[in-house]
């Protein structure tokens, strides 16, 4: 565990999915097995009958598969890997801040308002902890992935 694994916006990159793999990894895996057990060939036939005419859509399915598989960031944004451009990214380089924790106006910042569709308040409330009790105690402590509004 580093200071590097907090993201500027207050996530730990260690709790997220993308950054540990476990997505891409699975994603990779199905399509795999999906390969092996030449289900293309299955679905040809399953979609012909209007109980699994859903499977008409199987090769897009399996084109999201591909896409999941790329859900892998194994550098946090402080060591150059991340959503390039990120507002909050460049706000805080702009500003020369560690993280958004040193900024006075967080709990306001419309640059943060995008993170609540996949993480709720959880960034809002690591932001909180950082600032009252410091990087060590918050990497040491509960960190928040996903907390209801």
């Amino acid at each position: 565990m580093s200071f590097t694994d907090i993201a500027y916006c207050g996530l730990y990159c260690e709790e997220c999915p993308n950054h540990k793999g476990i997505i891409a990894d699975y994603a990779r895996d199905l399509r795999k097995e999906l390969r092996t057990y030449r289900f293309d060939k299955t679905v040809e036939l399953l979609s012909t009958i209007s109980f699994f005419k859903i499977f008409e859509k199987y090769p897009d399915c399996y084109e999201v598969l591909g896409a999941m598989v790329k859900l892998r960031c194994n550098r946090s944004c402080k060591n150059g890997g991340g959503n390039p451009i990120c507002k909050i990214k460049k706000c805080c380089q702009k500003k020369q801040l560690d993280g958004c924790w040193d900024c006075d106006d967080f709990e306001q910042c419309s640059k943060l308002e995008f993170l609540e569709v996949n993480h709720g308040k959880a960034h809002i409330k690591n932001l909180k902890i950082i600032k009252k009790k410091g990087i060590e105690e918050f990497i040491n402590g509960q960190k928040h992935w996903y907390i209801k509004k």
